[in-house]
């Protein structure tokens, strides 16, 4: 990994802080962290190469946006849910990132199987990464060093601010999906959001004798946790 750029900040200043994980389930920071700088991007050979400058321009206009839709008093919290979901839509590269996360089983998967994950798997991403910004207004963005990779794509460094929580540091890793900056993958203490999602998912379906079936009703399930959470509240 080459040595990053210097560091671009906003007004908010930045905070020495524990990083928080962002992950579906805990796993090994360490052995993560090692693996995503070795195995190839998630997102095919569509994927192009990006400089550091663009990619941290790319997550500080999307940052500003997430922000801006959260703190925007004229929105009841049904619209702000809406407008971070679509923020975030056109942000992430989704199928990419899915293909990559249901590995081999893409194969194995029907067309009605596949079709029913990327759906389900949009709804899994955004609502986790929807509660890493929460929904009170007060929450702040500040944008930190940007470290060109080896192959093909720009680690962002972000520290979020939330009213009533401590401070916690997001690396957003961005390379040039079909001629746009895209999100392919978010790093929380080390640990890669796409690869322990991968690890989970196909844990799932070995248990269950190869079914993809088997991995279509647990993020359901999911989902149903997820959605329940945001309605008592948790996670903002």
């Amino acid at each position: 990994m080459m040595p990053g750029e210097a560091p671009a900040r906003s007004a908010t200043a930045a905070r020495p802080t524990p990083r928080r994980t962002l992950l579906l389930a805990a796993g090994a920071a360490g052995g993560a962290a090692l693996l995503a700088s070795v195995l190839p991007p998630p997102h095919g050979a569509h994927a192009q190469a990006i400089d550091s400058g663009q990619a941290a321009a790319f997550i500080r206009q999307t940052g500003d946006q997430l922000v801006a839709a959260i703190n925007d008093p004229r929105l009841n919290l049904a619209q702000r849910r809406q407008r971070v979901a679509e923020i975030l839509r056109n942000a992430v590269d989704i199928e990419g990132v899915g293909r990559f996360i249901l590995g081999r089983y893409v194969r194995q998967a029907s067309p009605e199987e596949l079709a029913e994950y990327f759906r389900l798997f949009e709804q899994v991403i955004i609502r986790n990464l929807s509660s890493r910004f929460g929904e009170y207004q007060g929450v702040r963005f500040t944008l930190g060093r940007s470290q060109q990779r080896a192959g093909d794509d720009v680690l962002v460094t972000t520290i979020i601010e939330r009213p009533r929580s401590e401070p916690f540091t997001l690396d957003w890793r961005v390379s040039e999906v079909g001629g746009q900056p895209k999100i392919v993958d978010v790093i929380a203490e080390g640990t890669s959001l796409r690869l322990t999602t991968r690890s989970e998912y196909s844990a799932v379906i070995q248990r269950n004798g190869g079914n993809v079936s088997a991995l279509l009703t647990a993020m359901r399930n999911q989902i149903q946790q997820l959605a329940a959470r945001e309605g008592s509240g948790g996670g903002r």
